[in-house]
């Protein structure tokens, strides 16, 4: 999974970025407008990962992913410009988005629209990528017109479909809602990926706060959407500590848990995806698959070949294995099961394929 670090200049995004990812690119209005593409990959903290490597002692442990990219470009005009082509395109290749919201109040660093006011800034981001899709709605709705035109009488079913879909997304955009608010369906939502619209991606709001400021949030209810506020600058100085000195930073501005592991969190909570793990001594590996995936789809995340040759599945669930103490004791429980096609993979779900190629 890929997400998009965005924001207005001077939001802050980049010393999120460098938090999240242990980086050290340069901060500041010095970049502002520029458009510049930073990515990192990162391993999603999960406990039961270091648990089960505790338990098999395996030569390889291995974390789920996610992949964050800073994308600069973004400059005050924003909200009268829309978004450069450069820019929308990149962000259409990504998976969702982290939008950083300045809140913190530093004369040294000017706010693009001279005041602190997170929910207008949010407004500003969010009515650009509104713009956008809808300005892909009425490209697509124009062409599918043409088309059956040009057909005559006999038409075409699928551009009449298509036409349809195109004239509820439109309707959606034009009174200022995001297409994720129309709760779509996976199957709805397969034909329109190739469009890249944003407001259909998921969105984490990161209010930047400093070291004065308490938690704070803003209303934002939409579908697929988080608010948290986090300490940006302190915590991207912490992750260039080494741990020792990071705890003691920690007690020192009472920090619980570092941004790099919350916002990691909340960004995988955020898609719709969850865990499942295959263990053994050679490797303890956690896996991402979508919510509501089937053991034949979660197959598949392994190895194509595992899902083409599904058999079964054999599943116990890591809650189990801990009561249990062992994998020998677990099956003594009558917990340790054989899954079918049909079976939808759970959050914690420790499973090995059955296959035939």
């Amino acid at each position: 999974m890929k997400l998009g670090i965005v924001g207005l200049p001077n939001s802050g995004k980049t010393t999120l970025f460098n938090a999240l990812t242990r980086s050290n690119l340069p901060t500041g209005a010095a970049t502002s407008g520029q458009f510049e593409v930073h990515t990192a990959t990162v391993p999603v903290p999960d406990g039961r990962v270091d648990r089960l490597k505790a338990m098999y002692n395996p030569k390889k442990t291995t974390y789920t992913q996610m992949t964050y990219v800073d994308i600069g470009g973004l400059d005050k005009g924003v909200g009268d410009g829309g978004l450069k082509g450069q820019f929308r395109n990149e962000l259409s290749g990504l998976d969702g988005f982290v939008h950083v919201v300045r809140a913190f109040s530093d004369e040294n660093v000017p706010h693009p629209y001279t005041s602190i006011d997170p929910a207008r800034d949010v407004a500003i981001l969010d009515g650009e990528f509104l713009l956008s899709d809808l300005v892909t709605v009425e490209t697509r709705i124009e062409r599918l017109d043409a088309d059956l035109k040009r057909k005559g009488k006999a038409g075409d079913k699928a551009l009449a479909d298509e036409l349809e879909v195109m004239g509820r997304l439109k309707a959606q955009l034009e009174v200022g809602h995001p297409l994720r608010d129309l709760g779509l369906t996976e199957d709805e939502i397969k034909p329109l990926r190739g469009f890249g619209f944003l407001t259909l991606k998921p969105v984490l709001i990161v209010l930047n706060i400093d070291e004065t400021q308490r938690a704070m949030t803003l209303p934002y209810e939409h579908r697929d959407s988080q608010v948290v506020s986090l300490q940006a600058g302190i915590e991207a100085e912490l992750s260039q500590l080494d741990p020792a000195d990071a705890e003691v930073f920690m007690a020192e501005y009472d920090i619980a848990e570092l941004s790099a592991d919350k916002v990691i969190r909340l960004s995988y909570e955020l898609m719709q995806i969850h865990s499942f793990f295959t263990v053994g001594e050679d490797e303890v590996r956690a896996w991402s698959v979508r919510i509501g995936a089937t053991a034949p789809e979660a197959a598949g995340v392994i190895h194509s070949d595992l899902q083409k040759g599904f058999i079964r599945a054999e599943v116990f669930h890591y809650d189990d294995l801990m009561a249990a103490g062992s994998e020998a004791a677990l099956r003594a429980t009558g917990k340790f099961r054989l899954e079918g096609r049909e079976y939808v993979v759970k959050d914690g779900d420790i499973v090995h394929i059955r296959f035939n190629v």
